[in-house]
């Protein structure tokens, strides 16, 4: 494949460092299933890429430890439409998804403590309730 795979603005993949393999798919299509290599596999060495710095590589190998295989590689498997052509495509969007996402950092959360008028209004519950069980006693020693 030539060209560019565009992930994020700071991150783009040369072409010659992806694989593809074509194999016959299942699903709709009658004998054309049959006769033709639809299915789309997209590999990608995530552990030999020159594209990614150590930092990218660690965390991606984290996000998508599930879908890398033992030898680093990660694979997208697309078999959706009847078209090789298509299904290609559907493959290389959907890995710089994955690859995008799996290189987004989450905010950190700031912790806050509650309002003071929340804290009121629970204590002010609180006791409107333990005066309503109060008044169901039955003070039978008094």
């Amino acid at each position: 494949m030539e060209g560019q795979v565009k992930i994020h603005t700071r991150l783009s993949i040369p072409g010659q460092e992806l694989r593809f393999r074509f194999s016959k798919s299942g699903g709709p299509g009658g004998q054309h299933v049959n006769k033709a290599a639809t299915k789309v596999e997209l590999l990608f060495n995530v552990r030999n890429s020159p594209s990614l710095s150590d930092s990218q590589r660690e965390r991606i190998e984290k996000k998508l430890r599930n879908r890398i295989s033992a030898y680093g590689i990660l694979r997208v498997e697309v078999q959706d439409t009847r078209s090789q052509v298509k299904n290609r495509e559907l493959a290389i969007s959907r890995f710089q998804k994955l690859l995008a996402d799996a290189l987004k950092t989450s905010r950190r959360r700031i912790s806050t403590s509650p309002p003071a008028q929340t804290h009121e209004k629970r204590l002010k519950e609180k006791k409107k309730r333990a005066e309503i069980k109060k008044l169901r006693r039955r003070d039978d020693f008094n």
